[in-house]
């Protein structure tokens, strides 16, 4: 029989239905009444299923679908714990503004990363999209975090990349710049000084762990 932490990681690596998601919730707050305590719950358990969706996926036993619907269930059992992880003051392995950039409206695959990026424990800001260089800038130092991550679906917006770069460099930032969309790539991603390039969110996941030198 599995221990509630295990549960709760097989509900999030193989939740398939909607209701997976009231599942993980029911589920989460058992393990609080069962006195477990939330860093057990958010290693051992949430994040444990979706390290195991992840692992899925790199193997090619999984789909980018798949590993997304598990991030959703992830954070739905987040939710039952998130007043609490403020309270027990739990760190985030990193903090990480995305936006898409300045001209640009979309925001499909931004939020994408967003929501990938918090369900593996980072503390997402979500700018959104036609995001000038400034306010990348004004975030980054508004909200002190270590990663950058910026998306451009147009050809003609991928400059703004590169302009956003400037900025942060200019004001003397340290943060970890990583960029995507379906135009951009490594190459790109050189040639503009970004840190990082990354082809879906799940590899932003993994480059922004790579990035940062954690998990």
């Amino acid at each position: 029989m599995l221990s509630i932490l295990e549960a709760i990681s097989e509900a999030v690596a193989v939740g398939d239905s909607v209701e997976s998601v009231e599942h993980v919730k029911k589920l989460t707050q058992k393990a609080l009444d069962d006195g477990y305590e939330v860093r057990d719950i958010l290693d051992n358990g949430l994040i444990d299923g979706m390290n195991t969706i992840g692992k899925r996926w790199v193997n090619g036993d999984a789909y980018i679908p798949e590993v997304i619907f598990s991030a959703k269930i992830m954070n739905a059992g987040m939710e039952v714990i998130h007043n609490l992880i403020v309270k027990s003051d739990i760190k985030p392995i990193g903090k990480a503004v995305v936006g898409t950039v300045k001209g640009d409206v979309h925001d499909i695959g931004k939020t994408l990363v967003g929501m990938m990026l918090q369900a593996f424990g980072f503390e997402v800001y979500d700018l959104g999209v036609d995001i000038a260089p400034e306010v990348f800038v004004e975030a980054v130092k508004a909200h002190e975090v270590d990663l950058l991550c910026m998306s451009a679906l147009l050809t003609t917006t991928m400059p703004q990349m590169a302009n956003t770069i400037e900025a942060v460099k200019k004001e003397g930032l340290v943060v970890k710049t990583l960029i995507g969309g379906a135009p951009a790539n490594q190459e790109y991603a050189n040639s503009i000084g970004a840190d990082g390039y990354a082809p879906d969110a799940m590899s932003a996941v993994d480059k922004a762990k790579q990035l940062l030198r954690v998990g």
